[in-house]
Parts: structure tokens; C-alpha cells; sequence
């Protein structure tokens, strides 16, 4: 499932066609995708100018200058593509996915200048709605949503009131949606093999000294991996195709058996699985 680094790249790819856009034409191909689509979705949106295009955890959320706002999850194999004009060829130093498979278009946005955008997802696990803006953080998708991890409300002292006196481990706790907005297994476990701590400690056993580091460890990855379009394991891409780089840069994630990068670490990456999801770190140096 992409997470936060994904979901911002998007976000940054569509927002220059759409932001400030009327949409002159919406198109949906099916009446759902993991749930159905709003009553009069495609009448509701039609004529609708975005006003901006902001992401809230793993949401994308189009502000519209109507009283509602369209909100977007990709689920496990969402994805959004802007139309090329005919003849247009892309930058050649960028790798790109294959062409979606058009039988898997589900929604399909223009706008008033002609721009095309169209959502593809082949296990419809995404879905979209149409969210009162107003009363928009009390809706069941975002009430209770922990901080946001890049920003100045996500630090040490959160974490310290977090963590205190809970006996799961630190991974467990900082994919718990409740916690921090938009962290997924694969930036979690990075993070906490750059901050050298046990995704298995008791996290009300890791030392208040300890969690500023974490916080850093957490934000860097998520602008790292932000800067290089996000990682691309299976079916993620950009808006425009190309896809993620930071897969190149794990350190942990899916390298199980290859030696420890952090310095002066002889230890050897492990995986095991918690709650069905794969954790890989350093038995070593990670404490």
C-alpha cells in the first residue's frame, strides 16, 4: 500500500493541472471501487473548481469551492495518471512504469483547461468520497488521526506520552494510525534502524534521550524518501509514470542477509513477521 512519501509525490504531480482547475467532466466507468461512489458523485463534482490539493495521513483531499471536499485513498494498487498530448514523449532520464491497463480506468477527470487525469486500480481497493469540509476532521476517516510525522505537533514529547508505560514495541505503536498520520511498515522500520532502537522493545522502556533521535530518524526518511518520488515495491508510480527511487536507499527493508549498513555494525538483517507484516532489522546494533 503506498504510504506517506507515495501519496505526497502524487499529490505534488497532480496538484499543478488540477489545483485552481474547474472540472468540465467527470467520468465514472463502474458504480464502486471498495465502496460504492456517492449518490450523484459525477453530477456533484462536475463544474466544481479545486480549489487545492492537500494530503492528511494517507488521504489525498481536493478542496472544492463547493461546501465539500473529494476525498481519495489508493488503497493497495490505486493510481492516477495525467494524459500525455499526443506525440508528447517523457524525459528520458526517468524509469517508467508500463502504460495502465485501460480496462482497469475507473474515474476519469478533465478540466476546463484539458487536462486529463485518470484513476487506475485493478484490485479496487481504493475509494474516493465526497466529505462535508466543514465538519471534515469528524468524519470516521479522520477522527482520531494522530499528528502529522513532518510536522511541529509529531515530536519527542508526543512520543514520550505515546510510548509511556505500553509494553508493545515501538513499531507496533507508530503504525497505529492514532499515534502519527500516514507511517507505514516500510519508513517505520528505516526509521527505527537509523535510530538504532529494537522494533521488539517495550516502548515504555525506551529512554526519553532516545525518542528525540527517533522523531529525527522519522522525519528524515519521509523527506528522503519524498525527494526521491516515494519507493515503487509493485505498483506504485507517479502521476507522470516515472517511478519511485528510495527502494534503492533501504537500508533494512527487504534485505534480509545482507550486512548491516550502520557504521561499525557487524550484525546481519533479519526479518520477522508481526501481525502478518514483515519487519526487518538489525538484531545487533538495534537495541
Amino acid at each position: 500500500m503506498p504510504e506517506l512519501p507515495e501519496v505526497e509525490t502524487v499529490r505534488g504531480g497532480l496538484a499543478p493541472v488540477l489545483e485552481g482547475q474547474r472540472l468540465a467532466r467527470v467520468e465514472a466507468r463502474r458504480p464502486d471501487l471498495r465502496f460504492p461512489f456517492p449518490d450523484n458523485f459525477v453530477q456533484e463534482l462536475t463544474g466544481a473548481r479545486i480549489l487545492r490539493l492537500e494530503r492528511r495521513a494517507k488521504y489525498l483531499l481536493a478542496r472544492l469551492d463547493r461546501e465539500d471536499t473529494l476525498v481519495m485513498h489508493l488503497g493497495m494498487s490505486g493510481r492516477f495518471e495525467i494524459a500525455r498530448a499526443e506525440g508528447e514523449e517523457r524525459p528520458g532520464h526517468f524509469h517508467y512504469a508500463p502504460d495502465p491497463d485501460p480496462r482497469h480506468a475507473h474515474v476519469v477527470f478533465e478540466t476546463d483547461a484539458g487536462a486529463r487525469v485518470t484513476y487506475y486500480d485493478p484490485r479496487r481497493f481504493g475509494f474516493m468520497g465526497l466529505v462535508n469540509t466543514a465538519t471534515l476532521d469528524l468524519h470516521p476517516w479522520f477522527a482520531g488521526l494522530g499528528p502529522e510525522p513532518l510536522s511541529d505537533a509529531f515530536d519527542a514529547a508526543h512520543l514520550k506520552h505515546a510510548f509511556a508505560g505500553r509494553k508493545q514495541g515501538p513499531k507496533t505503536l507508530l503504525l497505529d494510525q492514532r499515534i502519527v498520520a500516514g507511517l507505514g511498515n516500510i519508513y517505520v522500520c528505516e526509521a527505527l534502524h537509523r535510530a538504532r532502537i529494537s522494533p521488539f522493545k517495550p516502548a515504555g522502556r525506551i529512554s526519553a534521550a532516545r525518542l528525540g533521535p527517533l522523531v529525527t530518524a522519522i522525519k528524515d526518511v519521509l523527506a528522503e524518501a519524498i525527494r526521491a518520488g516515494g519507493s515503487t515495491l509493485r505498483d506504485y508510480a507517479q502521476a507522470d509514470g516515472a517511478l519511485g527511487y528510495f527502494q534503492h536507499r533501504f537500508r533494512v527493508y527487504d534485505r534480509e542477509g545482507r550486512p548491516c549498513p550502520n557504521d561499525g555494525c557487524p550484525g546481519v538483517i533479519a526479518r520477522k513477521v508481526q501481525a502478518g507484516r514483515s519487519t526487518f532489522y538489525c538484531p545487533t546494533c538495534q537495541k
